[in-house]
């Protein structure tokens, strides 16, 4: 059976853009809970964006560096199907996070790639998650930079084993124009794009939206062919 490419729309803050992720046929989108982020958005303003949703389009939570108690005062009002973890977060603090909530939700941890990465450190790295709570589902490999996430910036895709590339969401720079290379060649399980289908940080392009999606289905269909 062919692989379909699952894709994740990131840091949506408008009912529009809501909108044109639906059409486009996204199957998750995320919403950054995270105030130093310009792509911030307050809880009940997702959970208004939320209830836009069709069924079986899940709603991610981005938080960074966040208290047990400060992702549950976000899910009191903000139905996420998933959270993201993308700070500094150790397995621990990830697993009693996770746990801590009423109803339980899986999460994704984001690994930041840097040149000084090794294939054997991502291996060691989603085992320490995966070991540490049932409720880690993937890694999100991103592009190590200063701040956390939406750099825009690319990292070198060959440091991804290939034993693990089937079960990572792939981000870090993408965009229409790299995005057929990068499913082709790391075959993810998910990509997620943040700043490569905006106009302005916070403000996604619902043209940028469906030409990332369409490369995607592309690289899936030049797969197919082989």
């Amino acid at each position: 059976m062919t692989h379909r490419t699952r894709i994740k729309i990131c840091g949506l803050t408008r009912a529009e853009d809501i909108a044109a992720a639906v059409a486009a046929g996204a199957d998750a989108v995320g919403f950054v809970f995270y105030p130093q982020s310009p792509r911030f958005i307050q809880a009940r303003q997702a959970a208004a964006l939320i209830a836009q949703l069709p069924p079986f389009i899940a709603p991610v939570g981005l938080f960074v560096n966040a208290s047990a108690e400060e992702v549950a005062g976000v899910l009191q009002h903000a139905p996420l199907a998933m959270l993201q973890f993308h700070g500094d977060e150790t397995p621990e603090q990830c697993a009693a996070i996770a746990a801590a909530q009423g109803v339980r939700r899986p999460f994704m941890r984001a690994a930041r790639i840097g040149a000084a990465t090794q294939p054997e450190d991502l291996l060691k790295c989603e085992l320490a998650y995966r070991l540490a709570s049932p409720f880690f589902s993937a890694l999100l490999l991103d592009t190590l930079v200063d701040s956390y996430g939406g750099s825009g910036k690319v990292f070198d895709w060959s440091v991804i084993p290939e034993e693990l590339a089937s079960r990572v969401v792939l981000s870090g720079g993408l965009n229409a124009a790299n995005i057929t290379d990068a499913v082709r060649l790391v075959r993810p399980h998910a990509v997620d794009v943040s700043s490569g289908v905006e106009s302005a940080k916070g403000i996604k392009d619902g043209a940028k939206i469906n030409a990332f999606i369409e490369a995607v289905r592309a690289a899936d269909r030049q797969a197919k062919a082989i």
